[in-house]
């Protein structure tokens, strides 16, 4: 029998492709889950009991966690990058390193096939084929949910069919969780206007009572939360989810273009990325200098658009990570963060690289660094060219 490796995250689609990849095409299923830090030792446990229930051949659990912080996550902190300023690439930026995963998981086992569950209107289906066509282009790619248009009422009555259990109602919901947040796609997501309900959020309102909580950064990176250091970020970004998540911070809902050139739609939650990536950026804005500032958000902004279309891989997103990493050498020091139900509040910050030091001035208030005669040549200069441009042209709309 030939042999197939599956993306399989347990959910609907992969589901569905586990039992018609072996029953229908006749092949020896490899299901491989992609673990970029979204799940707790009893879900991996369901998941795998659950692969082998549809007849798979074999299950294979491939942690990444690391991996996707070290290749993706630190440089979207390091660019603050929110899509369409709003979305923390929370699902985008994993699907890549989780096709890397896999393309690398067929090569160990000489898999003849590499299948994946996307569907033909989204994202996933260009991000896991891009990468499958650069890495393994001798594996054909298979892709049931696409090729048979398929929509989830018939995914679940195919199920129902071949005697699959599961909590179809929940399955109602897509829902994609990692490291960097979970994403939430429903029926209301495929309106324009209908907010997803509150049970659809897989964290509920838990803490009441507002916490302020101190984050330490060390060259961009999240290395400390109030008393205690992480000798790995990723453990201090787990620890500060486990904190900020139950106040149901950073719930939204994300609308943006498809790498295929539609509008889409999606909620998602991400509490600890979006307290991380704001904290970063007001840390930023006191220790960068202006034109740090502004070059790090034209290239951050391309960068975040690039990732998010699924090119990691392009030679270029390197030189671009170069350019990040480069800012971050002052960027250490403590954040003040106020956590309440449904927001949350960064207060203020405190680096020895702060270039609000009162040595050289007070803003609106007094300054020790220069004369009031040097700045009224400073003024003369500075704008001089505009001067110019207005004697020699006719300004008379400026004139009233």
């Amino acid at each position: 029998m030939k042999k197939v490796v599956l993306a399989f995250s347990g959910g609907l689609d992969t589901s569905y492709c586990a039992i018609y990849l072996a029953q229908e095409l006749g092949l020896e299923v490899y299901s491989a889950i992609v673990d970029t830090g979204g799940f707790s030792e009893e879900e991996l446990q369901e998941i795998e009991r659950r692969a082998y229930a549809m007849g798979v051949k074999q299950h294979t659990h491939l942690n990444e966690t690391d991996n996707f912080y070290n290749s993706c996550i630190r440089y979207l902190v390091f660019g603050n990058i929110l899509k369409n300023n709003t979305y923390p690439l929370s699902v985008s930026a994993e699907r890549v390193t989780q096709a890397i995963s896999i393309a690398n998981h067929a090569k160990t086992i000489g898999a003849d096939y590499v299948a994946h569950g996307s569907t033909g209107a989204g994202n996933d289906q260009v991000r896991f084929d891009m990468v499958f066509q650069a890495l393994i282009p001798e594996v054909e790619i298979i892709t049931p949910i696409r090729d048979k248009r398929l929509s989830r009422e018939k995914e679940i009555a195919y199920l129902k069919e071949h005697g699959v259990e599961m909590d179809f109602q929940k399955a109602q919901y897509s829902i994609n969780k990692g490291i960097w947040g979970t994403s939430v796609g429903g029926k209301e997501t495929l309106t324009s206007h209908l907010p997803l309900p509150e049970e659809a959020y897989p964290t509920q309102l838990s803490k009441t009572e507002p916490e302020r909580v101190t984050l330490y950064f060390e060259k961009g990176e999240l290395k400390g939360i109030n008393e205690q250091t992480f000798s790995n970020p990723v453990e201090a970004i787990q620890h500060l989810q486990e904190m900020a998540a139950p106040f149901a911070i950073g719930r939204d809902i994300h609308v943006g273009d498809t790498i295929i050139g539609i509008k889409g739609r999606v909620g998602f939650e991400a509490a600890a990325p979006m307290v991380i990536i704001k904290a970063h950026h007001t840390l930023e804005k006191h220790v960068l200098t202006k034109w740090q500032l502004y070059w790090k958000d034209q290239l951050s902004a391309w960068y975040g658009n690039w990732l998010h279309e699924g090119q990691l891989l392009d030679p270029t997103m390197r030189d671009m990570e170069a350019f990040l990493e480069s800012t971050q050498q002052n960027v250490t020091g403590k954040v003040f963060v106020l956590l309440a139900p449904y927001r949350f509040q960064v207060e203020g910050i405190e680096s020895a690289h702060d270039l609000m030091s009162d040595k050289f001035g007070s803003y609106g208030e007094m300054n020790r660094a220069w004369t009031s005669d040097d700045v009224k040549g400073f003024a003369k200069i500075f704008g001089n060219q505009t001067k110019l441009y207005h004697s020699v042209n006719s300004t008379e709309e400026w004139a009233k």
